[in-house]
C-alpha cells in the first residue's frame, strides 16, 4: 500500500474536493489512460486493488503509472468512544482526486487489452472514470 514516509503534520483538515484539475490532466508517460470524472477522495487500498486489476488482467505485460498518491492523513476515534476528548488518531491515507485528473497510464499493450484493463481498474475506485488515448494533435480524446 501506498503510504508517505513521513508528513508535515499529523493531522489534516478535512476540506472539500472543489474545481476542476489544473494539472494532472493530460497524459504524460503511457499511451492510454484513466481519467476522473467526479471528485473525491481516493484510499491507498483503493489504489492498489486497481493497480493489482490491471497488472492481472495484463498478464505484467506493458507497464502502468501511477499518477497520484495518498498524502492526505483520514483519523478515526475509537470505537466506543464518547463525545469530545480531542481528534482521533490517523488510520489511513487518500489521495484527493479532482474532475480530470489523470490516475493511472498505461503503454505497451493494445488499445482493447488496455480499455479492458482500465475499466476493470476503475470498477475498484469510488469515481466515475473515463478511458483517454493519445490522440494526434487536433483530435480530441475517446
Amino acid at each position: 500500500m501506498l503510504l508517505p514516509k513521513k508528513t508535515k503534520y499529523r493531522k489534516a483538515m478535512t476540506g472539500r474536493i472543489q474545481g476542476v484539475a489544473q494539472r494532472g490532466n493530460q497524459l504524460s508517460f503511457g499511451s492510454y489512460g484513466l481519467q476522473a470524472q467526479t471528485g473525491e477522495r481516493v484510499t491507498s487500498r483503493q489504489i492498489e486493488a486497481a493497480r493489482r486489476a490491471m497488472t492481472r488482467y495484463v498478464k505484467r505485460g506493458g507497464k502502468i503509472w501511477i499518477r497520484i498518491f495518498p498524502d492526505v492523513p483520514v483519523t478515526r476515534k475509537g470505537e466506543e468512544m464518547p463525545m469530545g476528548s480531542g481528534k482521533g488518531a490517523p488510520e489511513f491515507f487518500v489521495a484527493r482526486v479532482r474532475p480530470g485528473t489523470v490516475m493511472f497510464e498505461m503503454a505497451g499493450v493494445d488499445e482493447k487489452t488496455a480499455r479492458e484493463a482500465m475499466r476493470l481498474g476503475g470498477h475498484k475506485l469510488p469515481v466515475k472514470t473515463k478511458f483517454l488515448t493519445r490522440s494526434t494533435p487536433g483530435e480530441t480524446e475517446t
